[in-house]
């Protein structure tokens, strides 16, 4: 039953739709939304996201609107967080399947978070796909109204949140898989 309700979403998929979804859209992602992805919220809008630096370990600085045409999920994770360490390499492979030039995970590490203990937080967990992001001083995370941790946002082509994700999850279940396959052909 899953397998035939995602081909006829994929069938309905609009590859021209831009940045807002239209409510087909959303309804098809809605029907997507099993197991852990029943907590994926999908706006009716799109909210544009702020203009506010997130940087990488080198110092080179990146703003979420710098989409670069992608369909971007992005996690707001700590070290210190446990639903993080149990969500992350589940966001890894997620990246390692489906990233590309078409779609990336951006993994951003909010608040106080040594580089030296993300380094061992992914070596523990795995972690090889993921750059390591850092927000060291939550800016983002408050612009974004990040209330908690973990929080995952999906970002359109134009840089633009339209869906969210409150709490851990299973980024390689079949219901993950599809909706990012789905807003992937939807965006593309």
């Amino acid at each position: 039953m899953a397998a035939l309700l995602y081909a006829a979403v994929l069938i309905g998929a609009n590859p021209a739709a831009g940045q807002t979804l239209t409510p087909d859209q959303r309804a098809a992602v809605e029907a997507l939304r099993t197991d852990d992805m029943r907590k994926l919220v999908v706006h009716a809008d799109p909210i544009p996201a702020p203009d506010v630096v997130f940087t990488d370990p080198n110092g080179a600085e990146h703003r979420l609107a710098d989409s670069n045409g992608r369909l971007r999920l992005v996690t707001f994770w700590a070290t210190w967080c446990a639903p993080c360490l149990e969500e992350n390499p589940s966001l890894d492979a997620l990246q390692r399947t489906r990233g590309g030039a078409d779609f990336e995970v951006l993994a951003i590490a909010t608040g106080r978070n040594d580089p030296a203990a993300i380094d061992r937080f992914n070596a523990a967990a795995g972690i090889t796909a993921l750059p390591p992001l850092l927000d060291p001083k939550s800016a983002l995370a408050r612009a974004m109204n990040v209330p908690g941790l973990p929080v995952t946002v999906i970002l359109n082509r134009q840089g633009a949140e339209i869906a969210r994700l409150m709490g851990g999850a299973d980024w390689t279940s079949a219901a993950a898989l599809a909706i990012v396959d789905y807003l992937a052909g939807v965006e593309g």
